[in-house]
């Protein structure tokens, strides 16, 4: 495995991209945990097939797949998607896999962070993470792509960006003493300053609402296009969802992003609020060090987790009175790509999201 750069992207001229610029690809990691995801991940398995499949009639997909299962998902995938065989602890690459950042002159980069299960051993979904901490230096290896290692926890799902210098995050999350407990704001500031190549950094208190990840913003507002954000909203002022997405949006519409532009701000109205089913828990296997699934919980539901890949957009839906007014404002969002809908509560299920199980590799100077 290659030795990380010493020097940060900042002072190299690399910069996070946004995800609406061009893709060469996209990374997805294949779902099998029996103590995540019910009935022995088979149900997980075909909602990850069909993200896969999607996303392919669109750009190259890598899915990253256990020895054990490879077979399995052969055989359930398609020969449009590209299988490579690497360990993992779980499925969510977005979080345990690199960021992917590009210079002026195409060239590719990413910065693989510290990864420790959102938590740690206090408070982490689970024990243990050193595979999952590794994926993001395999990925850059297999790709041949310089990386960065900064001595900092960071998962992909706290951060958005507008590819101009401006990151959206939450207070609940990276000052959660969880992560980087010695750093202050100013030191995590400047981490995300000098690794993602930033100038603006606007932090929102909380993110949705029993989110397990510590409020992901990546679940709860996010860039659209550059001064553009989308916020999850809900109408009900008894949800406790009200007063978090109401504080964000205060802080928002007060914001300017790097450029000094204000910010236009789209509200988009949660699903329902959604819970677990009796059913749903009881096919979890309960494993002591791992997040019980209980029946009854409140699952942090969003149409926020999409995830913008070439020429579409895929959107997770849930069978709510919410999903078409959802299809509408991403319609609005994206009128030269195509929205397409794909079923959400498995992958929630599990802790998630669209956005939560994908990660875009930036088109760079690399041929398609």
């Amino acid at each position: 495995m290659s030795a990380p750069l010493t020097s940060t992207p900042r002072s190299d001229g690399y910069r996070m991209h946004a995800e609406w610029e061009p893709h060469r690809g996209t990374w997805l990691i294949w779902p099998e945990r029996s103590d995540n995801w019910r009935n022995g991940a088979k149900p997980a398995q075909a909602a990850f097939a069909h993200v896969a499949e999607t996303i392919a009639a669109a750009e190259p997909v890598t899915v990253c797949v256990s020895a054990g299962q490879y077979v399995n998902a052969r055989e359930r995938l398609s020969d449009a998607v590209r299988l490579v065989e690497m360990s993992s602890n779980d499925s969510w690459i977005r979080d345990c896999g690199p960021t992917f950042l590009v210079n002026d002159a195409g060239r590719v980069r990413g910065v693989d962070w510290k990864f420790n299960a959102w938590g740690g051993l206090e408070v982490g979904l689970y024990f243990p993470w050193d595979a999952d901490d590794l994926v993001g230096e395999k990925v850059l290896d297999l790709e041949r792509d310089q990386r960065y290692a900064p001595d900092f926890v960071l998962e992909g799902g706290s951060i958005d960006v507008d590819g101009q210098g401006t990151v959206l995050t939450t207070e609940e999350c990276l000052l959660h003493g969880n992560r980087n407990p010695e750093m202050s704001r100013e030191l995590i500031e400047w981490h995300l300053r000098e690794y993602l190549n930033a100038e603006t950094i606007i932090w929102l208190p909380r993110g949705v609402y029993l989110d397990e990840t510590n409020g992901h913003v990546d679940n709860f507002a996010r860039f659209v296009r550059p001064g553009q954000v989308m916020l999850t909203w809900t109408d009900d002022e008894s949800d406790p969802q009200y007063e978090i997405s109401n504080e964000a949006l205060t802080i928002l519409r007060e914001a300017k992003d790097a450029r000094g532009r204000e910010l236009e701000i789209t509200l988009v109205h949660q699903p329902g609020p959604l819970f677990s089913t009796d059913a749903e828990a009881r096919g979890v296997d309960h494993v002591p060090g791992v997040q019980p699934r209980v029946a009854g919980v409140r699952l942090a539901g969003s149409y926020v987790n999409s995830y913008f890949a070439n020429g579409i957009v895929v959107l997770p839906v849930f069978d709510d009175p919410h999903d078409e007014a959802a299809v509408e404002t991403y319609g609005q969002f994206f009128p030269e790509r195509r929205i397409v809908t794909v079923p959400g509560r498995e992958i929630l299920l599990g802790g998630g999201n669209v956005h939560c199980v994908t990660q875009q590799e930036p088109f760079g100077g690399h041929t398609l």
